[in-house]
């Protein structure tokens, strides 16, 4: 099953990299872009016996810095639903 994962720094903290690409996304003339915040997507392909608990640790451990950065997991609709 694939599982994507979403990483986004936390609210208050200093994103570099989304500051980067506001002032390029101006100097390329493309105006209305209030804030620009970046994160990544990482994507698991995982056997279906993987649970979203596993999944969770996997995160706290070592895809995602909880400290500064906030992490959402989405699972296939039929792998969520059989979850619930």
């Amino acid at each position: 099953m694939k599982v994507r994962i979403f990483v986004t720094l936390k609210d208050g903290v200093l994103d570099p990299q989304g500051k980067a690409i506001h002032h390029a996304l101006e100097s390329l003339d493309f105006s209305g872009v209030i804030d620009v915040r970046a994160g990544k997507l990482i994507e698991l392909d995982v056997d279906n016996s993987v649970s979203r608990e596993q999944i969770e640790k996997m995160c706290d451990k070592l895809l995602a810095n909880t400290v500064i950065e906030n992490y959402e997991i989405e699972l296939p609709v039929a792998a969520a639903e059989s979850a619930s």
